[in-house]
Formats: C-alpha cells, sequence, structure tokens
C-alpha cells in the first residue's frame, strides 16, 4: 500500500482530563500521529530527569559496557540487553569510550537510555507513568485492559548522541492482532539540531515490515517481512517544547537522527499493549511473573 502524502502532523493543546476529542482520534487514525502540547508541567519532567540522574549516579558504567545502537544492532546477542524487561538497566551510547576504555564524556552524556521496567520499580516513574488523564486516553484509544509493557528514558547525549533508523515499534512489542501504541513524553526541548522524532505520516496504514523475536536458543532475530523502502521523503520532524506528549501508532514508522549539538534531549516512551490480545511467547520483552502487567491507573 503506498503511503498517503500529508504534510504536517497534527498537533493540539492536550485536552482537559485527557479526554481527547473526536477530531483528535480522526487525526491519529489518519496519520498515526497525534501531539499534546503541554500534557505535563515543565516542573514535572525536571523531577523526572533529576531521579534519572539519582538513578545514573549509582550506576557503574565499568561493571557493564553494554551498547545501545541501532545501526549495528549489537544488543541481538547481548543477555544484559534481552533479560532487562523486568529490570532498571543501563545502555551505553556507541562512542562512549575512547579507545583505551575510559568514558569520553559524563555518565549522563554517554548514556543511550535506561530501560525497562522503570514505570514499575521506581516511585518517581510509577507516578509519572500512571494518573486519571492518561487512563482517559487509553479509554479513549478503545484498549479494553491497557497493560505498559515498556518504559524508556533516552538520554540522546550532546554529541554522540547517535541515530535511530527508521522502524516501526510493533516489529518489537508484537501482539495479535496488534495493539501496540507509544506514549512519548519530551522532557527537555527536542529540535532537529539535537535529534527530535521524526515520523512519516499516513504509513502506520501500511504493512508491518519486520518482526522481532526469539529462536529457541534465546538469541534475537528480526525477520523482513516486507522489504519495501520507506517512503523516507515524507518523513516530518516533531519538534517538540518540553512537557510535550506524542503518541503514536505501532506501525507508524519513525526515526531520529544523531544527536551533534552542544544540547541533550531527554525524552521518556512508554509503549502500552492491550491485555486482550495475544503476547507471544518468542516475544523479547518478557517479564517474570511476579511482576504483571498494570495499566494507567494509579494503586
Amino acid at each position: 500500500m503506498t503511503a498517503e502524502a500529508i504534510d504536517s502532523l497534527p498537533e493540539f493543546d492536550a485536552p482537559p482530563g485527557g479526554r481527547l476529542s473526536d477530531e483528535m482520534l480522526a487525526a491519529l487514525n489518519r496519520t498515526g500521529v497525534l501531539i499534546l502540547r503541554d500534557f505535563y508541567p515543565v516542573s514535572t519532567c525536571a523531577r523526572l530527569r533529576e531521579r534519572a540522574r539519582a538513578l545514573v549516579d549509582d550506576f557503574d558504567p565499568a561493571s557493564v559496557q553494554s551498547v545501545f545502537s541501532t545501526t549495528r544492532q549489537t544488543q541481538l546477542d547481548d543477555d544484559y540487553f534481552i533479560s532487562s524487561g523486568d529490570k532498571i538497566r543501563f545502555f551505553l551510547e556507541d562512542d562512549a569510550f575512547t579507545d583505551s576504555g575510559a568514558l569520553r564524556q559524563s555518565k549522563t552524556d554517554s548514556l543511550n537510555k535506561m530501560g525497562h521496567a522503570m514505570h514499575d520499580l521506581d516511585a518517581e516513574f510509577d507516578a509519572f507513568s500512571r494518573g486519571p488523564e492518561l487512563a482517559e486516553i487509553g479509554r479513549r484509544l478503545g484498549y479494553e485492559r491497557p497493560g505498559i509493557i515498556q518504559s524508556m528514558y533516552i538520554f540522546k547525549p550532546p554529541r554522540i548522541g547517535g541515530e535511530v533508523i527508521c522502524h516501526q515499534d510493533s516489529t518489537y512489542i508484537y501482539t495479535e492482532p496488534e495493539s501496540c501504541y507509544g506514549f512519548w513524553f519530551a522532557l527537555e526541548d527536542a529540535t532537529l539540531e539535537n535529534g527530535c522524532m521524526q515520523f512519516i505520516p499516513g504509513a502506520h496504514k501500511g504493512p508491518l515490515k519486520a518482526r522481532n523475536y526469539r529462536k529457541d536458543d534465546g538469541t534475537l532475530v528480526t525477520e523482513t517481512l516486507d522489504d519495501s523502502p520507506w517512503p523516507e521523503d515524507r518523513r516530518i520532524p516533531a519538534e517538540a517544547k518540553v512537557g510535550t506528549l506524542v503518541i503514536f501508532n505501532g506501525r507508524t514508522p519513525h526515526l531520529s537522527g544523531p544527536n551533534l549539538s552542544d544540547r541533550s534531549r531527554h525524552a521518556y516512551t512508554l509503549h502500552v499493549i492491550d491485555q486482550a490480545c495475544h503476547y507471544p511467547a518468542e516475544n523479547w520483552l518478557q517479564r517474570r511473573a511476579d511482576l504483571p502487567l498494570r495499566g494507567f491507573e494509579r494503586e
């Protein structure tokens, strides 16, 4: 299917109480993306950044030098990554180390991301990830039993922040039928200069182009389902001020360029599925039985 040519991304002020209007839902259905300005106050975003820094302070990069790279795919045979679905772990940028093994920059400015269960294992992240506004958005999206399957704190550090190649999140967070949505929160201003998200609106109505899963030996593989090229000439930057929430369909192709600027681009992402759908046992992201999925409601 050829993606409809769309020349802008739908952007609205965050609705009171998370009550997405019919216009917002129609725009999300048409483009696969919905941008909500001022969803969280700047102060709330600052608190989450401070909590992330505290967690980083307790991390020793010499103990685990796990690199996350979408260009080299180093994580596909990295057990530290593969077993992180129910933990809080840290993943470094591809260019974080000098030839002698020392960090080029501070710890915070050397990390690619932190994941993948802060929303269930840390009180500050839990409070940010849940609440009545997000629960109402989940209802408006049609979730029967929403479950937050993954959280990621994205550092996109200055000068070495890595490129994220074009992909669909349902490749990695797959259900039958597909039910994944991404909830991306700007914790700092995101611009083209520091590597903001970019989307191909309308292309979510095309096929799922790849599927990532665990083989019998536990390693990960990404199988190509459709090798037609992305219509990347139609990509549109999603520049976002701090506090913005971007919601996007699991099939919506997206990417981000490298951050070669002197400013970081911190962001926080949740991936949500409907627990009424089948979640295959061969999906890479798994969690232990004593940490069941929870939705947007606060306990």
